[in-house]
């Protein structure tokens, strides 16, 4: 068993792009549940709009990158506004179902054939992030100590992480204002916030808006992470790992969505190291009537949902969070 090689993985995946791009769609998901009170299935949604509009508007439109990131924000802004006129009025478990339909037809009709010549099909597009590597500063790789990242993943390391600095200053400047305490007083209690002449359509429209904006920032990661946009990587359960994430934290906690996908991460990749090089080998630590080496890269997502459901049990607010910030008016 090499444990040297699994946690240096472990940590790497914890601070790496994918956790990055996690932390950065549960900031979103933060100030829609966290904050609101808004149950959005649909993140995974506002992430597609934003990958596919920075990504068509270069590899298909010929557009410059940033005009790619501006039509990638606009997109996510307009899905605000279509998603929330109909759907904002409605109860928390509808609202739900409605933006998890959203973001499903969505990734079908990135997806599909008729566009194919847009976004590529089922093959997604690619070709669209030499601008952005072009202004990669690392020369070689970026060693850490415990890990290091290639040249490439240095440069997405280091921008990814002052998004997310960025975006948990803005969410923590937002949250102390008035505007951010008559959003906590919505989640507790619209109709008392609607009594003192709050417009409350309006709050949480904007709501949905500012979590959507960083939905899109975390799309443009995975995007230019990869070097490419497919369909399938905006699937529902990426809006569901990103939720994960939140209620490890802590629900209405600034830094609760960055620690969440940390620890989310580094479990997931430890958890698979572990099992993987227990199943395998000639004398394998555990033999294949328990475990056969195929059946341990899904045995981590056992361990880690049956974790998750001892936290809703003991701890339902999470690490960081406080009980009273996960209690929902759902009427």
């Amino acid at each position: 068993m090499d444990w040297g090689a699994i946690f240096e993985n472990s940590f790497q995946s914890a601070l790496g792009p994918d956790a990055i791009v996690y932390a950065l769609a549960a900031i979103g998901l933060n100030v829609h549940f966290g904050y609101t009170g808004l149950l959005n299935f649909g993140q995974a949604g506002f992430m597609a709009v934003a990958a596919y509009g920075l990504a068509a508007s270069i590899a298909t439109w010929g557009l410059p990158f940033w005009l790619g990131i501006v039509i990638g924000l606009a997109a996510a802004f307009v899905l605000a506004l279509l998603l929330g006129i109909p759907t904002l009025r409605l109860r928390a478990d509808y609202l739900a179902i409605a933006t998890i339909a959203t973001s499903e037809i969505l990734r079908l009709l990135f997806g599909s054939v008729t566009l194919k010549d847009q976004f590529g099909g089922s093959n997604g597009l690619q070709g669209f992030a030499s601008s952005f590597y072009d202004l990669n500063p690392y020369t070689g790789r970026l060693n850490l100590g415990l890990f290091s990242f290639s040249k490439n993943d240095a440069w997405v390391f280091t921008v990814g992480w002052i998004l997310v600095a960025l975006s948990c200053l803005v969410v923590w400047v937002l949250m102390r204002s008035p505007w951010g305490r008559v959003l906590k007083s919505i989640r507790e209690d619209e109709e008392a916030v609607r009594s003192l002449g709050k417009n409350v359509f309006a709050y949480k429209m904007q709501a949905l808006i500012l979590g959507g904006m960083f939905g899109a920032i975390a799309g443009f990661m995975l995007a230019l992470k990869q070097a490419s946009v497919i369909p399938s990587d905006y699937a529902t359960d990426i809006t569901f790992f990103a939720y994960t994430a939140l209620l490890l934290g802590g629900a209405a906690r600034v830094f609760g969505p960055v620690v969440g996908s940390i620890i989310f991460w580094f479990l997931l990749t430890f958890l698979g190291n572990f099992f993987g090089q227990a199943t395998s080998g000639a004398d394998p630590l555990i033999p294949d009537w328990i475990m056969t080496d195929i059946q341990s890269s899904l045995v981590r997502f056992i361990l880690v949902g049956l974790g998750l459901m001892l936290l809703m049990i003991y701890r339902p607010q999470g690490i960081f969070g406080d009980r009273r910030e996960i209690a929902i008016d759902a009427r």
